[in-house]
């Protein structure tokens, strides 16, 4: 007697059912799902492409349009500042290093970016073939830029102005490729680097020198305490601390989050008692099968195992199920992101998703606990006389 095949042909019998269950527990683990490898990745690139800015400086504005424009290249600058004024803040003794960003144009929406040597070190980059830009107009360009536009060094490219547009394209200078970076996995992928002298020359900047914002390294625990205060107060400039504006970021993130989380939970648990419901009805419509079979020799113990197996196979294939409906949908969102900065990746898997699978095979346990107890307490003489 295979319990297994029984327990699976006695789902079937009921497909409308059975379809309903599956796509109640698929749904609720496929938004648990996406929900946690949404956070997980979009934490991880907050944390990854902010390591080693303790401050940025830029116009005034919003702090946090500052942070999102330029660490994580997703949002419009809040303007610019001179260059000569941000320089100052180079020799000042509490600051340890200052790599300036100009910002204003891109290539194919990739963000290009002005800047010096230190924007290479601050994120450790390595370059996969050719050299960093020794002159105005060469470009080293990002794994992520490489791959989609099929470049290599030596290639000549067009900006374009503005940070997504590819109407207004500068065609009186050309960019030429002369180093390509290697992947990284942070924001660097999907950046054009240049030096500042590039951006400058591009919109005739003159003797009016701007940049967009100043990364800064603090030199001592005293300065987090009073630079971005000095700053603030003494300048025209505004200072952002990228850990504090993340953190508000993922406040105002984690509400809708959570609203999504529990309603997917309230699916899954609305998926046990249904199951519960289906298997406690299908139970009665079998009772005088379960008693032939144990005319037949199964135990009372096979009887309860086979019920709840009916409630774990239920609820581990539309775990599965669900699982992999959260990535393909996490990955189709990736797919139609206009910002290849910030794009998720459905094909990472974590570990813990495992904890899905197990909340999943409990629910469906607890689901057929009472009809499996049902069908253990059958009494086959009392059954068996009805008949």
């Amino acid at each position: 007697m295979n319990a297994f095949r029984i327990s699976w042909k006695n789902l079937k019998a009921n497909p409308l059912t059975l379809v309903l269950n599956l796509l109640l527990v698929a749904f609720g683990t496929g938004m648990l799902a996406m929900l946690l490898l949404g956070v997980s990745q979009v934490g991880d690139r907050l944390r990854d492409n902010a390591r080693g800015v303790d401050l940025v400086v830029g116009a005034k504005g919003s702090p946090l349009q500052l942070i999102l424009s330029s660490i994580y290249f997703i949002d419009f600058p809040t303007g610019n500042i001179s260059e000569d004024e941000a320089r100052l803040l180079t020799a000042n003794p509490m600051v340890k290093k200052a790599v300036p960003l100009a910002l204003g144009d891109n290539y194919a929406g990739f963000r290009i970016v002005g800047t010096d040597t230190g924007y290479v070190g601050l994120h450790s980059l390595e370059l996969a073939a050719g050299h960093f830009w020794t002159k105005a107009f060469e470009i080293v360009i990002g794994a992520e830029v490489a791959e989609a536009q099929n470049l290599k060094a030596g290639d000549r490219i067009y900006g374009s102005h503005g940070l997504s547009s590819e109407e207004d394209i500068h065609d009186d200078h050309a960019y030429t490729v002369v180093g390509v970076l290697k992947k990284r996995g942070n924001v660097a992928d999907n950046l054009v680097l240049t030096g500042l002298e590039s951006i400058w020359e591009m919109h005739g900047a003159g003797g009016q020198r701007e940049i967009t914002s100043m990364l800064l390294q603090y030199r001592s625990r005293m300065a987090m305490v009073t630079l971005p205060a000095m700053i603030n107060r003494s300048t025209n400039m505004q200072a952002a601390s990228p850990a504090k504006e993340s953190g508000r970021l993922f406040a105002l993130i984690g509400v809708g989050v959570d609203a999504v989380r529990w309603f997917a939970v309230a699916l899954m648990l609305l998926a046990g008692v249904s199951i519960f419901v289906s298997l406690y009805n299908s139970l009665r419509q079998r009772v005088y099968d379960l008693a032939v079979m144990r005319v037949m020799g199964a135990s009372r113990g096979v009887m309860l195992g086979m019920i709840l197996l009916e409630g774990t196979l239920l609820t581990t294939f539309g775990s599965l199920a669900g699982i992999l409906l959260g990535h393909g949908a996490l990955h189709a969102i990736g797919y139609w992101q206009h910002s290849p900065q910030a794009r998720l990746d459905g094909l990472v898997f974590l570990p813990e998703e495992g904890w899905l699978l197990v909340a999943g095979l409990l629910i469906g346990l607890v689901a057929a606990l009472l009809p499996a107890i049902q069908a253990y307490r059958t009494d086959i003489s009392e059954t068996m006389s009805k008949i």
